[in-house]
């Protein structure tokens, strides 16, 4: 009982919260698949849902998805900020995961109560709304504004749970240590590895259910899993290790910038690792960060002349006047992230381009399941299920045997760093563009040469390709995106200071958001350069009067483009909490500034 009680007491002198790591993942883990279940089963179906229930326009409900979508990726730069300086992400994801569950029930309740949606003359036999409709009506405005506040309710969801599902997993594991460490690095793959197995069975069962059955079922059965998901999150409340918000984390890198301005025309010492002012508080959950040469702008801001008073605490009596050697550290690791993340906007352009015309490849290819089945055609849109299962098939084998070998062989905890693994993603993205463009120029003469007897209205000659050519670019997208996506979520968490960890999570999805504007402006341009005096353009309706593998292969160029940069980027990087970048004959003096080991 004394042994029990010193270590007790000494746990409470360190301050050092209980780390339950695996024994919390349970909870996390179970948490994360359900409410993916949830959210994308409901999401992934809705364009049908509105034009076929609520009798929409095909371009009215194109619009309201693309603002839906846009507002749930771009929300997440404020719940981070509002989880990262006021709630905390236990708290951020409570509210967020029950405003995702009352969201899918009031969806529900839209399709299960005919009062809630419009009423109209349907052949509608199967179910699922795939019949043809005379004289529809349209929708109430209270119809429609019990519909928006379903969408309301699952804004908030996504605002919340998207930046702080992620670092709250991480959390749960003790960064100080080595098993700590693994663990982090492992759950980002694992955490990837849910994402992919509920978009699977979203795609295929519940989007089943919901357009063949029933779309009160269809709608039920995800509202259901995230009834679940809250439960597997608070039953697991009392391991969870809950991290406080220390206020907000932009008002330290705005005083930083502030006082760095203030200060512009003062010479910095000739010593700055020892004469700059270095106050640290006693409570804080940023790990203490080394000083560095980088942007020695921004090292005005630690510089302490006769008009700057300090307080008996050790801190500064004007932080927008004077800054901390953290502070000014703290900010130069958001301004070594942004050129990163830049790469990736770019990069997300390679998996747009497989969501969307990947389709329209297979709408005009032999989509014959089998010989032995001839009368089963694989819908176009499934066939991007090969790129979840390649990349859900992979991360295992990567986390569980690649790594340790890699291990062994480079002595990286990880197995290759961060960027590295940006890397490779990046450079396989490359390769996907130019697979994509081979194919599609093998098609189009099949098409052109040896077409099918039947032609799709409005489609052109469909080539007597199989539709299978299609898996092997699918395969490489989902290898990339295994590689470069992962590894930008986890250099995102471990390069941002701790009290910005929501932030960083809000980095990705906004990369997303810009991504999708970005490809849909590139795909405008290149259709109105190209376009000939017959109308046609590289990106005609009909792939066989376009070229579509001219567009890949400018893709595939733009990448390359990318890939250089990125290069450049990962060279000129540094990572948090390392000293590279520090003259050799000064390090001795910077380590005695700090001894803290690293944790990146």
């Amino acid at each position: 009982m004394d042994i029990e009680k010193k270590e007790e007491s000494k746990e409470e002198l360190n301050d050092e919260p209980n780390y339950r790591g695996i024994k919390a993942m349970p909870f996390v883990i179970g948490n994360e698949t359900f409410e993916k279940l949830g959210t994308i089963g409901t999401s992934s179906n809705l364009l049908v849902y509105l034009t076929t229930v609520f009798n929409m326009k095909s371009i009215t409900a194109t619009n309201l998805i693309n603002i839906f979508n846009g507002t749930c990726n771009f929300g997440t730069l404020l719940g981070a900020f509002l989880c990262d300086t006021y709630l905390g992400r236990y708290k951020t994801l409570g509210i967020a995961s029950v405003s995702s569950f009352l969201g899918m029930l009031v969806l529900t309740l839209t399709a299960a109560i005919s009062k809630l949606h419009p009423h109209d003359d349907c052949d509608d036999s199967s179910g699922g709304g795939g019949g043809s409709c005379n004289n529809s009506s349209h929708a109430s405005p209270w119809q429609m504004a019990f519909l928006l506040y379903g969408f309301a309710f699952l804004v908030v969801g996504a605002s919340g749970i998207r930046p702080c599902n992620l670092a709250f997993g991480a959390d749960q594991f003790n960064p100080r240590t080595e098993s700590g460490r693994r663990g982090i690095n492992s759950f980002f793959n694992w955490y990837y590895f849910t994402f992919t197995f509920a978009m699977m069975v979203s795609l295929t069962v519940i989007v089943y259910v919901q357009s063949s059955v029933s779309w009160a079922i269809g709608l039920g059965i995800p509202a259901f899993l995230m009834l679940l998901s809250c439960v597997f999150f608070f039953i697991g409340t009392k391991i969870y290790v809950k991290v406080v918000p220390e206020g907000s984390p932009f008002t330290s890198l705005l005083q930083v910038i502030v006082a760095a301005m203030k200060k512009r025309k003062v010479a910095l010492p000739q010593q700055p690792w020892s004469e700059l002012f270095n106050h640290l508080p006693a409570k804080t959950i940023n790990s203490k960060l080394p000083y560095t040469d980088q942007f020695r702008f921004l090292n005005k801001a630690a510089i302490i002349t006769p008009e700057d008073e300090v307080k008996p605490d050790g801190s500064a009596c004007d932080s927008w006047r004077l800054c901390s050697v953290q502070q000014v550290e703290e900010v130069k690791c958001v301004v070594r992230v942004f050129p990163i993340w830049v790469s990736g906007i770019l990069y997300y352009i390679v998996l747009a381009q497989m969501n969307t015309y990947v389709v329209f490849q297979a709408l005009q290819m032999d989509r014959t399941l089998a010989a032995a089945v001839p009368n089963f055609k694989v819908p176009a849109a499934s066939y991007s299920v090969f790129a979840m299962m390649s990349l859900t098939v992979w991360i295992p084998v990567y986390d569980r045997i690649l790594v340790p070998i890699l291990r062994r062989l480079t002595k990286t905890e990880a197995g290759i760093t961060l960027l590295q693994r940006i890397g490779a993603g990046l450079f396989l993205g490359v390769f996907t563009m130019l697979v994509a463009a081979a194919v599609e120029t093998r098609r189009r003469t099949v098409a052109l040469t040896r077409p099918t007897l039947g032609i799709e209205p409005r489609k052109g000659a469909i080539s007597s390709l199989s539709g299978n050519w299609l898996i092997p670019q699918l395969v490489l997208a989902g290898l990339s995106e295994a590689f470069a996506v992962i590894g930008q979520i986890e250099l995102f968490y471990k390069q941002f200071p701790e009290n910005m960890r929501s932030f960083a999570g809000s980095c990705l999805f906004c990369g997303f958001a810009i991504a999708s504007y970005l490809s849909s402006f590139l795909i405008s341009v290149v259709d109105g350069a190209t376009r000939k005096p017959d109308g046609e353009s590289w990106l005609a309706q009909d792939l066989n009067k376009g070229r579509l593998d001219y567009y890949y292969y400018m893709v595939a160029a733009l990448e390359v483009v990318n890939l250089g940069y990125f290069m450049l980027c990962a060279k000129w990087y540094k990572y948090k909490g390392t000293q590279e970048n520090v003259d050799n004959k000064d390090k001795v003096t910077s380590h005695k500034l700090d001894s803290s080991k690293p944790l990146v």
